[in-house]
């Protein structure tokens, strides 16, 4: 049953619950993720808002390095969904199983990378510290293309500022107050709570990765995410095997 289950996270066949726990597992990494990434490097690196601002700000004030930087952090973050979309596609033209499975085994193995290279920060960081920054970005364009064509655009995982927007939006509607309560519902504002649980779920889940990350960062090191590896490698094993 387990397998079975795991199996059907990311297989071909999509279905919404599939969507949805999938989405809630991969917003739990990311946050995990992102939180012990900047603690290994103190930056954030899931957003591309935050980074493109400070590009802007960098330009503005003549920093050219930091600039550079920000600019080959979007790269590599559209480099890892480019990615993302170039191996999906192929294995869809080849009428593999493993279409979504093959980049989440990648991205474990990157995060295995991150892992080896956060070793190395405190004797080498002048040089290693500005790779492992473009690493997690092309980790985080990587993971939020895959569940953005998996779900059809419909659920994001490395970013939360649409989420929340949309959890504000569905909160406005429950507050308001429908004073004809004999009107037909197509003209009553209502709550889609079923969406409601769907996004704070995915925040949620985002939080608890963070939390998860910072404290296992902050006490295990860079071999924490070892954890997070073993997950997505978990999640990609059953089409894989299936394919081979």
């Amino acid at each position: 049953m387990p397998f079975h289950y795991l199996r059907e996270l990311t297989a071909p066949e999509r279905t919404e619950r599939n969507n949805i726990h999938l989405g809630v597992t991969l917003c739990f990494v990311a946050g995990a993720t992102n939180a012990g990434g900047f603690l290994a490097v103190g930056q954030y690196t899931s957003h591309m808002t935050g980074i493109l601002s400070g590009l802007a700000d960098n330009w503005v004030l003549g920093n050219v390095s930091l600039m550079f930087g920000a600019l080959a952090s979007v790269l590599m973050f559209m480099a890892g969904a480019i990615t993302s979309s170039l191996l999906i596609n192929w294995a869809r033209r080849r009428d593999r199983r493993s279409l979504y499975a093959l980049p989440l085994l990648l991205e474990s193995l990157l995060l295995l990378c991150f892992g080896l290279l956060g070793g190395q920060l405190d004797s080498h960081s002048n040089s290693l510290v500005p790779l492992t920054v473009l690493l997690l970005c092309y980790i985080m364009g990587l993971q939020n293309a895959i569940i953005t064509k998996i779900s059809k655009a419909v659920i994001r995982t490395t970013h939360l500022t649409g989420l929340i927007t949309d959890i504000s939006i569905e909160l406005g509607r429950l507050l308001y107050w429908n004073r004809n309560l004999n009107a037909p519902d197509e003209i009553k504002v209502l709550c889609d709570r079923k969406h409601l649980k769907v996004q704070s779920s995915l925040v949620l889940a985002f939080l608890c990765g963070a939390i998860s990350g910072a404290y296992g960062f902050n006490h295990l090191g860079f071999s924490s995410t070892i954890f997070l590896a073993l997950i997505l490698a978990i999640l990609s094993v059953g089409p894989m095997v299936e394919d081979f």
